[in-house]
Formats: structure tokens, C-alpha cells, sequence
């Protein structure tokens, strides 16, 4: 936007809708904007007064609220004396033709800049659209279609940021254990444990005074540490955060853990196959902890069996004390889970990487299977039946350097720009922080490939739950309900 130089001579106001605020808050400070004579930042939807006197910069997504909300800002009277649009993405025809007609003469410049995703990490990103796991899974949804084609065009302008023209494969189905598991690595422990929302840490400090932080790539301490076991977290450094993971794993999250990974993986922690997997879950039930985590539990059972008869799924629902909201556990089925076996059922297990050597505790041998997918296409050995190739693959990955979509304040091992291949990795319906952790990994290990992971959505388990939970409810209509107060 700013390399158009028309804006150098004076001051701007820049208009922005909610998601490109959240954009560029994830890509600059106010200080960035304010080096590009930009003064005044402002909300789209809300009210404001007349600058006759200032050029105003709009970036938007193309969408029929937002352009009539640009509309409004000129006619019958213009606010600004210049409009400069730009587009997070492919504006439709119809849009821009009732823009053009309602105040065009207004308008000195209208772009599309391809970048509707959401820089979440180095090598993460989402779409923003938690409501995309609804639309896409629940069987009420009414716009499927509408949502995968709204995800398949942020992935376009993705790509195009990248300058990408990649192979695509797809393959559906979906990892059910990864996202419920207590995991005990430090990013995923916290967000599933403690109550962290828009990414800030709040926390009483010493002096008994309310303090917060952002856990975010500016914070170089939590960029380091974020993907290592919470064992050698609490080792290294004295964090409050880390204190709070570990009041909680304390309490009652050790011993749930053992009977996860026991069940999760099928095999206890010296290798012996799980033979009853109920005799593992029992205790759990028996004990007094959270309704959620009794469910997730329940889950992995189930899980480990592939499903269970309909009269022994009734008595779990009982003894977790769900005869209510039964919908926690019978909805995975609309993920293609299975949940009840009928006799004509048949599913086969998805063959894993031998990763024995790999473990170091005894808490957290379960490794998320899209580390497996990972591996094999980088290694070239994912099976192209189940994984068929859905355009053209290329012959080798171009090569190209890796730019991270965030800006980065200080050279960093990760900000090396790359001389191998780009792997990118897409999951519809939310990924958790275990997978994000994954495309980490797996370029640390690989070297010749940087590994990008996207989904709608960031997950936490009970945010999945409780989606889960909400597929059976039908479209709801939302509205904004707007109160002034008068001071």
C-alpha cells in the first residue's frame, strides 16, 4: 500500500474493518504506520467525523457490509477529501460496480493486494474464521460450499504472497486424538490450562498488582520456549506462566495424563499393549475431575477402539453426567469419526513411524499423525492413494527463499532465508498448537525444507469440545447491538 507513493506529502487516515485490523496487528506497531504519515487509525463500522481536509487510505475485505459501509463515508457527503481502496483479496464484480456508481469520483485509487490470511506465527497462519468448523461439519450448516470457497480463496492470496505456484494433494480426514490429549509441552499447556485470550497472559504479580503479557513473536523468551516440555521450561527459567502450568499438572492434570497416553497410544510406557482399554479409563471416571476432562477421556477411549456398541456408549454418557449435552461425544460422527460400530463397520488404523528412540517422557509419547504426513512428503514417501495428487505436482519445489508474512525486529536462525524446498500445510476445521509445534520440528530436522502450517482456526480442547458440542444446533443469526453512552 505504502509503495504506491501518493501519500507522502500528507497526512492519512487509515480505515480498517476487524479482520484487517487483527492483520495489521499481527504485521506492525502504531509506530510503523505513523513512520508512513499515516496519524489516525479508525474503525470502519463506527461513527465518525468529517476530515475534509485528509486523505483516507480503506483496507478492507470485499465484502458487501464493508463496501456499503465505504459507501456510507461518501454519499450524500464525503468525510475525506480522497479515497484510496484496497482490497485484502479478490473484490466481486457486483461490489465494485455498486462502489464505482455510488461514489467513484471519490475514489483515487482501488487495488486488490492478496494477503486475506491471518500471520499467526514464523511458520503459522489461520484464515480467522473460527466459524468455518460449524459451517464446513455441522449436517444443518447451509453454507458449506460458501465457506471452503471463502478458504480457498485466502489460500490463494497465501500462495500468491509466497509467490507459490504449489502441487496440490488432499486427503480427507481427521486427527481426533492430537487436539483433546493434555499435552505438556509449554505453548499448548498454557493455552489449554490457563485462561489466555487474544493471546495476553494476565497474572497477579508480587506486589499483589494486575499485570499482563503477550505471548507473541516479539517476545523473544516465549519464541524460545514455547515448544519445549514444560519439564525443561520450569528448569531454565523462574516464569510466572510456567509456575501456573505446573499448579495445575500438579493437581490433578500428571495423573490423567498417564491414562491419555496409555490410551492415545495404544501401549503403556514400557511398551505393553493397552489389552483392556476400560480398566485404563476407569479410574479416571472414578475420580472428581472436570466434566471436560472426563469427556476427553472418554474420547480416547472410544478412539482406541474405533468406536463402541451403543449400550456401553449410554453408560459413559451416565457416568460422566452428560445425559444432557450427550452431543459432546455423538457429534464426532459428523467428523467421520467413529463413535457407534455397527456390524457392517470396518476401519483400519492409519500404519505409524516407529518413534520409540524418539522418547524422552513418559507423559508425552503421543505425537501428533500430521508430524507423520509431514515427514513422508518431504522424505517422498506419502502414498498417493490415499494422498492423490490434485493438480499438477512439479518436479522438484522451486527453491524459493522463505519470508516469513510477519515482520521480524532482529535476525533470528529462523529468519535465514531458506535454500531448500517450502512444504505448506493446510488442515480445514482448526489445527492445536502440538500440530503447529510439528511444522517446527520437522524443518529443524529436515533442513532442506521449510514446513508452514494453516488451518481456519486455532484450536484448544475445549474449544473443540464445545463445537463439537454445537454442531447439532441449527444457524443461528448473529447481529451487533451497538449502546452509547452518553459521558
Amino acid at each position: 500500500i505504502m509503495n504506491d507513493n501518493l501519500f507522502s506529502d500528507y497526512c492519512c487516515i487509515l480505515i480498517l474493518d476487524p479482520f484487517t485490523t487483527k492483520l495489521l496487528s499481527s504485521c506492525c506497531k502504531m509506530s510503523d504506520l505513523m513512520s508512513e504519515k499515516i496519524t489516525i487509525v479508525e474503525d470502519l463500522f463506527k461513527s465518525r467525523e468529517p476530515v475534509l481536509e485528509m486523505k483516507s487510505i480503506y483496507f478492507m475485505t470485499p465484502t458487501a457490509k464493508c463496501v456499503d459501509a465505504f459507501i456510507k463515508d461518501f454519499k450524500p457527503k464525503p468525510k475525506y477529501k480522497a479515497a484510496y481502496v484496497y482490497f485484502t483479496d479478490y473484490c466481486p464484480d457486483d461490489l465494485f460496480n455498486k462502489m464505482r456508481q455510488a461514489c467513484g469520483k471519490h475514489i483515487r485509487v482501488c487495488k486488490e493486494i492478496n494477503i486475506s490470511f491471518m500471520p499467526q506465527e514464523a511458520q503459522v497462519f489461520t484464515c480467522d474464521n473460527p466459524g468455518a468448523f460449524r459451517s464446513i461439519y455441522s449436517p444443518k450448516s447451509q453454507d458449506k460450499t460458501k465457506t471452503l470457497e471463502t478458504l480457498a480463496g485466502q489460500l490463494v492470496t497465501l500462495c500468491a504472497t509466497l509467490d507459490e505456484y504449489p502441487g496440490i494433494r488432499y486427503k480427507k480426514g481427521f486427527d481426533p486424538v492430537t487436539p483433546i490429549l493434555h499435552e505438556l509441552t509449554y505453548q499448548a499447556m498454557a493455552y489449554d490450562l490457563i485462561d489466555i485470550e487474544n493471546d495476553t497472559y494476565k497474572y497477579k504479580a508480587r506486589d499483589g498488582l494486575e499485570k499482563q503479557a503477550l505471548l507473541n513473536e516479539d517476545d523473544m523468551l516465549w519464541v524460545k520456549l514455547r515448544h519445549q516440555h514444560i519439564a525443561e521450561v520450569s528448569k531454565t527459567i523462574h516464569l510466572q506462566l510456567a509456575e501456573d502450568c505446573m499448579k495445575h499438572f500438579a493437581n490433578n492434570v500428571e495423573k490423567l495424563c498417564k491414562a491419555e497416553q496409555d490410551l492415545a497410544v495404544g501401549a503403556d510406557v514400557d511398551g505393553l499393549k493397552v489389552k483392556d482399554p476400560m480398566r485404563t479409563l476407569l479410574p479416571v471416571l472414578l475420580n472428581p475431575y472436570s466434566k471436560h476432562d472426563k469427556i476427553r477421556a472418554v474420547l480416547l477411549y472410544i478412539f482406541s477402539l474405533n468406536g463402541t456398541t451403543e449400550e456401553n456408549l449410554n453408560k459413559l454418557i451416565e457416568h460422566v453426567k452428560i445425559e444432557g449435552e450427550p452431543e459432546y461425544i455423538q457429534n464426532w460422527k459428523e467428523l467421520g469419526v467413529p463413535i457407534i460400530i455397527t456390524p457392517s463397520f470396518f476401519s483400519r488404523k492409519p500404519n505409524r513411524r516407529e518413534r520409540s528412540q524418539e522418547e524422552r517422557y513418559s507423559l508425552s509419547r503421543w505425537i501428533p499423525t500430521i508430524k507423520d504426513v509431514m515427514e513422508d512428503v518431504v522424505e517422498n514417501k506419502l502414498d498417493t492413494k490415499e494422498w492423490p495428487h490434485q493438480s499438477e505436482c512439479p518436479a522438484a519445489w522451486n527453491g524459493s527463499g522463505a519470508v516469513s508474512a510477519r515482520q521480524k525486529h532482529r535476525a533470528s536462525t529462523q529468519d535465514d532465508r531458506r535454500t531448500g524446498s517450502r512444504l505448506i500445510i493446510f488442515v480445514i476445521g482448526g489445527i492445536s498448537f502440538s500440530e503447529m509445534r510439528c511444522a517446527y520440528e520437522v524443518t529443524r530436522a529436515m533442513k532442506t525444507c521449510e514446513v508452514i502450517i494453516g488451518s481456519s482456526h486455532i484450536l484448544t480442547p475445549t474449544v473443540l469440545l464445545d463445537d463439537i458440542k454445537a454442531l447439532s444446533k441449527g444457524p443461528m443469526e448473529s447481529f451487533t447491538l451497538e449502546v452509547e453512552t452518553k459521558a
